[in-house]
């Protein structure tokens, strides 16, 4: 029967496309197997997609995400689970929610209903109440248009175990298709909850008193942003920027990414509870990260206003080659948590990130490498987990860059040229599963007197960020053996360069 749903949801244009099911069997992880990460969090086993339900409660982080545990390949969705909390060393945890008759688990996100707004907990408890996308796998296959609908299920012990509301439905599909995704937050000033939703190539949003009952409340983004493909994950936050507060919308998409592929694109504009307005013009795109495999990430909800910090993971792969990456016990990784920040930019506010604070645990001493003119900076030794921060000045050329390389002479690139920053992973190691995945992928960056980077390197992965986060770059990568030099190359001059290893996050 599984099988016949998978072959079922083949014929679907959905934004994740399925392959066909596999027998690998769950094993038992060391986290030692080949391309493991090694300060990303991965599943134990079996297939991994979007974070979901992150939310912060009584001390942890949580995440779910999506799961299948009978494949390598996507599947039957579940939700995964883990906690944390540090944000970097995580808990495996038991499944949190399962298929049932309503249909698969796709992604949603999770709330603390601190006042009990939903009378879903005893008087005097406080409920933390995963939304959902169920995805009916029969009316799918049957062609029929509503198929995805939205749920709820509740917790009233840390996320512990799980009950689904006995009402479900709670949004029912009014005739679309691609109808999913709900990230779901409390509007302080209208006194209601809010869900932004996924609706083709738009999102709709939704208001309730008690997340039980919905009402329609606005669209955006019919003549918005990027449209080679589905939307999906979306999330809409507020974030100060010189004392103004803006509204930030989050919003992935597959195909139509900026280097192929899926990617998240980001507005920033005004929201009064019910209606979001993009401060930028509409053949305007930004992107969060204009790597290859930065996707469907969100954010956490429940962060204590103590802490204040707006924090971000995603899903560290592209449906261009998910299911196929040479990795059997286990498929797919999740970028380093991040933090997300306005800056000032040349038309308005543009939206940073960078590592939390919290992965300088993971880091040992650092060691200074020599400086001076590129051509004459010797290859200096390095092992991944591992990170590096460098700052050069172009010079004329505008024409700099490093390299990590191995004995098989794979190359990692990172380059800039032109007023550009790229990630090359053409000669970078295994590729052949995919016609997608080598290649130099890159952005703008603009002229920058001198350049600065921070570099985080796993074991098959690399994350770069330019200028504090100005510009972020993610990219997997599967060397044949590890990399063990790193060279610096083009014209400029190294003013500064630290290395530091970075502690595993496993037992």
């Amino acid at each position: 029967m599984k099988i016949r749903y998978l072959l079922a949801l083949s014929l679907l244009a959905l934004a994740c496309q399925p392959q066909p099911q596999t027998d690998t069997a769950a094993a038992t992880p060391t986290y030692d197997e080949p391309w493991r990460p090694q300060v990303h969090y991965s599943p134990p086993s079996q297939w991994m997609n979007d974070p979901n339900g992150m939310v912060y409660h009584e001390g942890e982080y949580h995440l779910f995400y999506q799961h299948y545990p009978d494949s390598n390949v996507w599947g039957p969705m579940h939700w995964g689970h883990a906690v944390s909390t540090d944000l970097v060393h995580w808990e495996q945890l038991p499944i949190a929610l399962y298929p049932d008759s309503l249909g698969y688990i796709f992604s949603g996100s999770a709330v603390v209903d601190a006042h009990n707004t939903s009378g879903l907990a005893p008087t005097g408890q406080v409920p933390m109440v995963a939304i959902f996308t169920y995805h009916e796998p029969v009316g799918a296959e049957a062609g029929r248009l509503d198929h995805q609908t939205q749920g709820i299920a509740y917790s009233l012990d840390r996320g512990r175990s799980w009950t689904k509301y006995e009402g479900n439905p709670v949004l029912p599909n009014p005739g679309i298709r691609d109808f999913r995704d709900p990230k779901v937050f409390w509007h302080a000033e209208s006194e209601h909850w809010v869900m932004i939703l996924a609706v083709a190539d738009r999102i709709h949003l939704y208001r309730s008193p008690n997340l039980l009952d919905w009402t329609f409340a606005s669209e955006f983004g019919a003549e918005y942003g990027a449209h080679g493909g589905v939307w999906e994950c979306p999330d809409l936050f507020p974030l100060t920027l010189d004392g103004q507060e803006w509204w930030v919308l989050l919003l992935s998409i597959n195909p139509g990414g900026p280097n192929g592929g899926s990617a998240t694109q980001y507005f920033v504009g005004d929201f009064d509870g019910q209606t979001f307005t993009s401060h930028y013009p509409a053949g305007q795109t930004l992107w969060i990260d204009e790597g290859k495999d930065n996707y469907a990430g969100v954010t956490w909800s429940g962060i204590p206003a103590a802490d204040g910090r707006r924090l971000f993971l995603g899903w560290m792969s592209n449906w261009q080659y998910a299911n196929v990456v040479p990795t059997t016990a286990w498929r797919s990784a999740m970028t380093l948590p991040r933090r997300l920040d306005l800056w000032a930019g040349p038309d308005g506010p543009r939206l940073a990130n960078r590592p939390v604070r919290e992965v300088a645990q993971l880091e040992g001493n650092p060691k200074a490498l020599p400086v001076g003119g590129l051509e004459s900076i010797p290859s200096a030794p390095i092992s991944a987990p591992m990170v590096l921060r460098v700052q050069i000045i172009p010079g004329a050329e505008r024409r700099c860059g490093l390299t990590f390389a191995n004995g098989q002479g794979e190359r990692l690139g990172i380059d800039y040229r032109g007023d550009s920053l790229y990630v090359d992973r053409s000669e970078a190691g295994r590729a052949g599963f995919s016609a997608d995945f080598a290649g130099r992928h890159g952005a703008p960056l603009g002229a920058v007197d001198t350049l600065t980077l921070d570099i985080y390197l796993d074991v098959a992965s690399v994350e770069v960020f330019a200028q504090g986060g100005r510009l972020a770059l993610t990219e997997i990568v599967f060397p044949e053996q590890p990399y063990e030099q790193l060279q610096f190359h083009g014209a400029g001059t190294l003013v500064s360069a630290k290395c530091a290893p970075l502690e595993r996050i496993w037992p």
